[in-house]
């Protein structure tokens, strides 16, 4: 079972860039976009009436700004937009959709500058990073599965982006930021990418100036985090260069099919009668139009 975060930075722009053909062939079940900066009423028909997919919106108050929205091959059996602190929920930042027993959350994590890079937002940054953080601990202690993903707008270490040194000082980079995610992963969230993959050079965001992306100068400030309870299920994590249309690329999770059943792993290999890295279908998901 796939499932893919992508900051489309505007999800308008991208559709004209590809984004259709590309979410056709990427064969996920799921897949949350970020940075949507549209209304869903805004949104091109194309988007709106696609075939196979269930499509939920969460926008900002403020038009043109942030948003997330969520694809999905059927509809979560529930999906929640708010945290309860009204300057966080009216910024379209968020989405929890839980689809049978998987939390699937989709986030749009600040970034800490202010309109003069002034680094004004930062305190509203660590209030949204927080706040989620509090919101999951007590589902999370409990063993639910929980994945958390999104454009978290930080890299977490200096293997992270390909000039830390000169970053020290940015938002993004900064020690109270990558303090706040390294509480994260020291109570038990899983950084999925990491899990299976050690070495450096490899980014999910860069600058839109000439020559950048092709260099490779870049972030890694896209993040899929897993609760421990996801660890047996998970099977392969991965950031999509080659995947273009935004000034980030997708990432993605590779799932064992069961994770959206009731039962524990063990007895989901047993039922399927397969080895653990084989039973990867997603029957127990299921698709839109199907019986």
């Amino acid at each position: 079972m796939r499932i893919i975060s992508w900051n489309v930075n505007g999800l308008r722009a991208c559709t004209r860039k590809g984004f259709l053909p590309w979410l056709e062939s990427c064969d996920a079940e799921i897949v949350g976009v970020q940075e949507v900066r549209s209304q869903r009423q805004q949104l091109p028909p194309e988007i709106l009436e696609l075939e196979g997919w269930h499509l939920d919106v969460a926008s900002a108050d403020r038009k043109g700004y942030s948003g997330v929205a969520l694809f999905s091959r059927r509809p979560p059996d529930d999906i929640e937009t708010c945290l309860g602190e009204e300057d966080i929920d009216i910024e379209g930042r968020l989405q929890l959709a839980r689809f049978g027993s998987l939390l699937v959350v989709n986030g749009y994590f600040p970034n800490g500058n202010g309109k003069n890079r002034d680094l004004s937002r930062i305190p509203y940054k660590l209030q949204f990073y927080r706040t989620l953080f509090d919101r999951l601990e007590g589902a999370k202690a409990r063993g639910d599965r929980i994945l958390v993903m999104g454009d978290f707008n930080t890299a977490h270490q200096e293997i992270d982006l390909a000039r830390p040194k000169e970053n020290k000082k940015t938002s993004g980079f900064r020690p109270e930021e990558r303090q706040e995610l390294d509480r994260w992963l020291r109570q038990g969230w899983i950084d999925t990418f990491r899990h299976f993959e050690p070495a450096g050079g490899h980014y999910s965001w860069w600058s839109q100036r000439r020559g950048v992306r092709q260099r490779n100068i870049g972030w890694r400030i896209d993040y899929i985090l897993a609760s421990p309870a996801i660890r047996p299920w998970l099977r392969h994590a991965k950031i999509h260069p080659e995947v273009e249309g935004s000034d980030h690329c997708p990432i993605s999770v590779e799932l064992h099919g069961g994770v959206c059943s009731p039962q524990e792993f063990a007895e989901t290999v047993v039922q399927t009668h397969q080895e653990p890295d084989q039973a990867i279908d997603s029957t127990t998901f299921g698709r839109a139009g199907t019986g």
